[in-house]
């Protein structure tokens, strides 16, 4: 369905594109930091879920609707905004996990990278700008297309967001048994997440 030298085109340059600082590298980072490595992984899954979700949207032709319609931008926009406020508020309200602390259902940071990815607009609006360029109507599913090219960036993604936040819950775990070090991975947490509110707050649509 995809020529073999579009594929060598994509694959480099979608590398690249993982390994450039983002949102969801700072996200799976501060998870790292507040909960350990399992849920840095579990996150980075979500993430990757999430743009699986915006690269099948983007392929069926609804991507392009969010694009053309400000409101709704703007009300998904703000949505993600709400949701990383209230993960900031969380994250400085108790501080990093401890280790006699109740871990936490795997599931919620798998939710908690679902959630944030899907709340970024401009994540899908990404997915319409780079992926079409490697896309060949004359080569026959569109959608097929695109979700062989996303597959490939999802699976760079939890490779690279997974080793990012498995490096933040060790350096984490050094520290968590300190209790003031604990609070003080919180406190860093929670920035790390407002800030990514505030980034996501003040984006322009173009």
């Amino acid at each position: 369905m995809i020529e073999t030298v579009t594929l060598l085109a994509f694959i480099p340059a979608a590398m690249v594109l993982n390994f450039t600082p983002g949102a969801d590298m700072m996200f799976c980072f501060g998870q790292g930091l507040r909960s350990g490595t399992r849920s840095a992984l579990l996150a980075s899954l979500g993430v990757s879920v999430g743009l699986m979700v915006h690269v099948l949207l983007a392929g069926l032709g609804l991507g392009a609707v969010v694009s053309a319609i400000p409101w709704l931008f703007d009300v998904i926009r703000w949505m993600g905004v709400a949701y990383l406020l209230y993960l900031a508020w969380g994250a400085i309200r108790n501080g990093a996990v401890s280790d006699d602390a109740p871990a936490k259902p795997a599931h919620y940071a798998f939710r908690e990278g679902l959630l944030v990815n899907l709340t970024n607009p401009k994540v899908i609006l990404f997915v319409l700008a780079f992926i079409p360029q490697f896309v060949d109507p004359a080569r026959g599913s569109v959608l097929g297309q695109f979700l062989i090219l996303g597959t490939i960036i999802a699976s760079g993604s939890v490779l690279v967001n997974g080793m990012l936040g498995n490096f933040a819950g060790r350096a984490g775990r050094i520290l968590v048994s300190n209790s003031r070090a604990s609070r003080i991975m919180g406190w860093i947490t929670g920035g790390i997440f407002a800030a990514l509110a505030i980034r996501l707050a003040v984006l322009e649509r173009a």
